[in-house]
């Protein structure tokens, strides 16, 4: 880990741009926001918890202007409750998107590492021929 920025993770940029292009982000962003750092360690009394945190010191987004006023867009960010300036709190909806931003690549991460560990990813790859 020493020296690594931003590489230490199963698939953060996938996330990251999805998220980005449904929400009206920059694409060309994801790159520089993905920088992730994905840790897992054995928790609990007994060793058999998982805590798994992430890291990600360089998320850029926005919830104004740019690609968030299309209409597609819009709608995403206000599903997600962020879309526009926040009135009473200027930035809050761009710190809230960025923690769904964040959560989002926890869950994936979570969620690749138990079927690679689990050996399912491998079996699906092998049955689909990819």
């Amino acid at each position: 880990m020493a020296g690594s920025i931003g590489g230490f993770n199963a698939h953060a940029a996938n996330l990251v741009a999805a998220i980005y292009i449904a929400c009206g982000q920059d694409p060309a962003q994801s790159v520089g926001s993905s920088n992730c750092i994905t840790l897992m360690e054995a928790s609990g009394p007994t060793g058999e918890d998982l805590y798994i945190t992430c890291t990600m010191p360089s998320i850029e987004l926005g919830t104004v202007g740019g690609g968030t006023s299309l209409g597609p867009q819009q709608a995403c960010l206000q599903m997600l409750g962020v879309q526009g300036a926040c009135q009473e709190c200027p930035g809050d909806n761009a710190r809230q998107l960025a923690r769904v931003v964040c959560a989002t690549v926890l869950a994936g991460e979570l969620s690749l590492m138990s079927a690679l560990a689990a050996g399912h990813l491998v079996k699906s790859h092998m049955i689909h021929n990819r």
